[in-house]
């Protein structure tokens, strides 16, 4: 027998060469068939990562700017309130002044209507004493003349008739 250098027969060496060949075809083959669509699987995942954080960041971005612009319509909220509150005062203190002159010029015009009728009333009045006074003239004439007496007794009934008149029925 030869003797060989650590052993390493042609044979050895030729199968330690195939099989090299061999596990490096595998390595080949397996990278295409495992390892390219395992690589192409992670870097679609990366990048739909890489993409839901972009999202996820104009989100927040988003969200930022609608809660400033909420903060400023509730700072303008407080504002439209107070100033609806302040013409809704508005307009009440003029409603009540609108119904105070209105009742003040109803009232204006009860009061006249009442001192209308009442001198209305006050005429009425004057007049029922003026024919009250005209009918004891004219049944006092009618005394006067069926009495035939003279101008003392006459006096003295005018008398009489004026004192039951009374003087203020002369005066009105």
């Amino acid at each position: 027998m030869d003797s060989y250098l650590f052993d390493l027969t042609p044979q050895l060496l030729h199968d330690a060469v195939l099989s090299m060949i061999a596990v490096f075809t595998l390595f080949l083959i397996a990278s295409h068939f495992l390892f390219n669509p395992v690589r192409d699987m992670l870097q679609k995942r990366r990048e739909k990562i890489r993409d839901e954080l972009e999202s996820a960041k104009q989100s927040q971005d988003e969200a930022r700017l609608l809660k400033a612009e909420y903060e400023e319509k509730l700072g303008n909220v407080e504002k439209e309130a107070e100033e609806i509150l302040s013409a809704a005062r508005k307009k009440a203190l003029a409603n009540e002044a609108k119904i105070l002159a209105e009742a003040k010029e109803e009232a204006a015009r009860i009061r006249e209507r009442a001192e209308t009728e009442a001198e209305l009333e006050k005429r009425k009045a004057a007049d029922d004493v003026k024919r009250e006074m005209v009918t004891l003239a004219s049944i006092l004439a009618g005394k006067v003349v069926a009495a035939s007496i003279d101008t003392a007794v006459q006096d003295s009934l005018i008398e009489e008739t004026l004192k039951e008149i009374g003087d203020t029925t002369w005066l009105s």
